[in-house]
């Protein structure tokens, strides 16, 4: 039986959120903020440790989770693109990590269950990507192995890691999920009111 692997979460929350108009990880939710949310969830599931990469915003929203066992990254670059969130992320991970999922840190309702589910797939056949879907849709939070990551860090601008999708097709794993949670983040107020509605 392998060994459980061990996967560090990446939350990217550095982003100037320019179509909602505001800083969307400090949007209320459920008695707390997106980010704080985003963030506890990644906790109780069994990601083995949590990054946060902050970048806009970033002395709002990191005392929110000053007292929450996390490793916070600012990302000064981050208007070059995520691509420099995803490196920053890369960065702070233990040297004994297996994979990383990158979590979005608008997707409040990605819960610890479903977290859990990625990374069960993943020790199955430690595939280079682990892409979730619902009702044949992909989304995210996206778990890229340890081989991925040299690629990973020659990305440039806003691209994230989808380029790496096409290098890797033939090797990615679909998981299904039962929620539409991981195909919903909040890029503009109307995101926001239905995110609301479904409470």
């Amino acid at each position: 039986m392998n060994p459980q692997p061990k996967v560090a979460g990446i939350v990217l929350a550095a982003g100037s959120s320019t179509r909602i108009g505001q800083p969307k990880q400090l949007l209320p939710f459920r008695g707390r903020t997106v980010i704080e949310r985003v963030v506890d969830n990644a906790l109780e599931s069994a990601l083995q440790v949590v990054t946060v990469v902050l970048g806009h915003e970033a002395d709002r929203i990191k005392p929110l989770l000053e007292r929450r066992e996390v490793t916070i990254v600012v990302n000064d670059a981050y208007r070059a693109g995520q691509s420099t969130s995803l490196q920053a992320g890369l960065k702070a991970l233990p040297g004994n990590a297996d994979g990383a999922l990158f979590l979005l840190g608008d997707q409040p309702l990605v819960t610890a269950t479903t977290i859990d589910t990625i990374i069960e797939a993943f020790a199955e056949t430690r595939p280079p990507i682990v892409i979730p879907s619902f009702d044949g849709r992909r989304g995210n939070p996206v778990l890229f192995s340890r081989e991925t990551f040299p690629r990973m860090k020659t990305l440039r601008g806003d691209c994230g890691a989808r380029g790496l999708f096409q290098e890797y097709a033939s090797q990615i794993k679909s998981v299904e999920v039962h929620t539409p949670a991981i195909l919903m983040d909040l890029d503009t107020e109307e995101d926001y009111r239905r995110l609301l509605a479904r409470l």
